[in-house]
């Protein structure tokens, strides 16, 4: 597969992505600032409001609407897998929740410079063939060229149980998939751990 940044270019592949998935939030919830049920109204009633507002900012070349985007090899219309991928200063309501309140106060992670996996999105036809594991190892490289120094990840926590998640369950990725692509856990929860990757 090929891996690249999402651009004005390939929102075609990247709304088609969404709409196979049947996800109505086109990488906007960490962005949103209303209540649940407001989301929740919105992704059931106006969709298209996240499919236009993602447009939008990905035009004007926004940091918070940054992310990779996976392409089959031989159809690069054609979107397989999706990862956000922002700075963490963009990443507010993600650090507000309440099993990483604490972790605001952490010198180990500048906002400027470290980049947060804020979800992963793969096309059902495309699950369990290492789409994700692709993504996650091509952020280094993206992470690196944007002036970034850390790639930090919030996963579901799946190391103490055998129980396999429901894809949907594991929008976040999972701690066992960061922790073998050499990301480190840092602190969390045993079910929200917090795991991050140094770039040298």
């Amino acid at each position: 597969m090929r891996v690249a940044p999402l651009e004005p270019g390939n929102l075609g592949a990247f709304s088609a992505l969404f709409e196979a998935c049947g996800s109505t939030c086109f990488c906007r919830y960490w962005h949103f600032e209303g209540t649940k049920n407001e989301w929740l109204a919105r992704t059931f009633e106006a969709p298209h409001q996240n499919r236009d507002e993602q447009r939008a900012l990905v035009e004007r070349d926004d940091l918070g609407a940054r992310g990779l985007l996976a392409t089959d090899v031989d159809d690069a219309a054609t979107a397989i897998g999706w990862m956000k991928l922002a700075p963490r200063a963009r990443m507010a309501k993600l650090r507000r929740l309440g099993p990483y309140r604490l972790l605001e106060d952490d010198p180990a992670a500048r906002d400027d410079t470290t980049w947060i996996i804020g979800c992963l999105l793969v096309h059902p036809a495309h699950r369990g063939r290492g789409v994700a594991r692709c993504l996650i190892a091509a952020a280094d490289d993206h992470v690196r060229a944007w002036a970034g120094t850390a790639v930090e990840a919030y996963p579901r926590g799946t190391v103490e149980t055998t129980v396999r998640l429901h894809p949907e369950e594991a929008w976040m990725g999972t701690d066992a998939l960061f922790a073998s692509l050499g990301f480190a856990r840092v602190a969390g929860e045993p079910a929200y751990p917090v795991y991050r990757k140094a770039l040298v």
